[in-house]
Formats: structure tokens, sequence, C-alpha cells
């Protein structure tokens, strides 16, 4: 049973943090998710799907989530007392995602403005997974240099960036394959059907290609 924090930041991509959420919550093998949302996070949670995120009372999880979901802590992004800004508190990995730039520098510099980047500093120094997700495009050179320093820290820099070769039909069917694929990097189990076998002949792939999107019709 794995303890998993996630922070969400100011970076469009909200529904990647909400669908990550959801897994997380649905999953047998996750005790508990500690989730914080920095204040740009909020804004861009609500302006993106449409929801009330502001405050820390359960209320902003059933929002998150669908349901109030028990195995959910929700951290003020001001609670530099919260449980996840301590080494002696016991997590098995974080998630940032999305990660703005913005706090994506603060980690790789080790400022922490926030429980976000306090947490983050936390893992690294503990040495314990830590998954960045930056959507941000194009990257300057400031964001490269960062983005470098950190994965030579151990970090894993995950952008969210989508693939074809299942035969995604839907935006939905893009976010819940990356969000499989953050599921991966946290260790965390779950069933896809999606995994790539390996290359087939080009007439097999056609003719599966054209009876998914028949099946979708």
């Amino acid at each position: 049973m794995k303890n998993i924090t996630v922070g969400i930041t100011g970076a469009s991509g909200s529904v990647y943090a909400q669908s990550l959420l959801k897994a997380l919550c649905a999953s047998p093998d996750v005790a508990r998710v500690d989730l914080t949302l920095s204040q740009a996070g909020i804004r861009v949670v609500n302006e993106e799907l449409g929801l009330n995120a502001a405050g820390t009372d359960r209320r902003v999880v059933k929002e998150l989530v669908g349901y109030d979901a028990e195995k959910v802590i929700l951290h003020a992004a001001a609670d530099i007392g919260a449980s996840i800004a301590s080494g002696s508190y016991l997590a098995d990995a974080m998630v940032v995602v999305p990660c703005s730039m913005g706090s994506l520098a603060a980690i790789a510099h080790g400022i922490s403005r926030d429980l976000i980047h306090r947490a983050a500093d936390v893992f690294m120094k503990e040495n314990r997974p830590l998954i960045l997700v930056p959507r941000e495009t194009p990257f300057n050179a400031i964001h490269l240099e960062n983005m470098l320093k950190l994965a030579r820290l151990g970090v894993r820099i995950v952008p969210a960036m989508p693939s074809f070769y299942h035969f995604p039909k839907t935006i939905d069917d893009l976010v819940e394959h990356f969000t499989h694929r953050l599921l991966d990097h946290l260790g965390v189990a779950h069933q896809q059907e999606t995994r790539w076998e390996g290359s087939r002949p080009k007439t097999e792939r056609m003719r599966d290609g054209k009876t998914e999107r028949a099946k979708a019709s």
C-alpha cells in the first residue's frame, strides 16, 4: 500500500491532475494521497475544469475526484507544518502535475516558496521518487537548463506528451493513456490494454485501426 504525494501548480493541463487523482483513489495499491494546490494551480483548475478548488475542506476533494475520497488528505499550500514538509513522514513517491516552469525553477534551485516546493525538496533530499510533469511549449534555454539540472539529480521529467500508437479516438483516451504512464513511474499497478507490444505488419495495424474506429462509430 503506497502513500503518494500530488502537487498541482499553475500550468495548463489540470485534466491530467484530475485523471491521476481519480486513478489513485480507485487503486487498491494506494492507501493515502497527500494533495496540495498552489494558488496559481487553484486558479487554473477553476478556469479549465469549471470547478471551485479554493480552500482545504472536503468539498474540494469531492469536486476534483467526483466523490469525497477518504484517502485524499488536502493540505494548504501555505501550511509549512504539513506532514509532507518533513522527511520523517514516510511517502513512496511524489508527482507535480502539471508542473509550471516557475515551480520547476524553484525546485531546481532549492527555493521553497510553498508546500509543493518544500515537499519536492524533501523527496530529493530523502532520495525518494519525484516526478515533474511540465506542460509548456516552447521551452526556452532556462527551462531546459533547469530540467537538465533536475534530471541529473535523479528527478524524472515526464512531459505531458500524448502518444498515438494505441489509436486514441477522444481527448479522454489521450489523457487516460498518459495517466497510465504516470502510474507506471509511481509504481502503482493498473489495468491497461494499450501497452506497446512490438511492431506488427502494416496491414495488421491498419486492420486493427479500422476495427477500433468502427467500434467507436
